[in-house]
């Protein structure tokens, strides 16, 4: 590799770096956003009702606001970042599987009433993950046959 190359990809890693420094302070700021709307709407849902609130309704709550901020989080990544994402994507969605096939593969502890439910929601997430890292590493392909040499 000649000099002039190897300090252009040199500069060109620098520069991801910069950019998934900056990914990831916006990922920090968009969490101590997620954390202090939680604990709002906590505090808000806990005095309406008196104290009493329903932890599904809680949880879903913060699902939904985990939805809210995974969106702008995802559409503010610069697109020279997208392809290092998409590994670690596929890194965690990798971990998903492992979670999947445990939840489709062993009975629930406790009421075993409730393990279908277990089961298909394991089903589910292994099909969409497995479709996830697919995609992440056919979409890793083509990136990186971008810069390959053609022959």
């Amino acid at each position: 590799m000649n000099p002039v190359a190897a300090q252009t990809a040199a500069d060109a890693a620098a520069q991801a770096r910069g950019f998934a420094e900056v990914a990831r302070q916006a990922a920090d700021a968009a969490q101590i956003y997620a954390d202090q709307a939680a604990a709002a709407l906590g505090a808000a849902a806990s005095s309406a009702t008196g104290g009493a609130i329903d932890p599904f309704v809680f949880r879903l709550s913060i699902f939904v606001l985990a939805v809210f901020v995974g969106y702008y989080v995802v559409w503010s990544v610069t697109p020279a970042l997208h392809t290092p994402l998409m590994s670690v994507t596929n890194a965690i969605s990798s971990v998903i599987v492992v979670g999947a096939l445990l939840a489709v593969g062993v009975t629930t502890v406790g009421d075993p009433s409730h393990a279908w439910w277990a089961r298909i929601f394991g089903f589910i997430a292994l099909i969409l993950a497995a479709v996830n890292i697919f995609g992440g590493f056919m979409v890793t392909s083509r990136m990186l046959a971008m810069y390959s040499k053609k022959k």
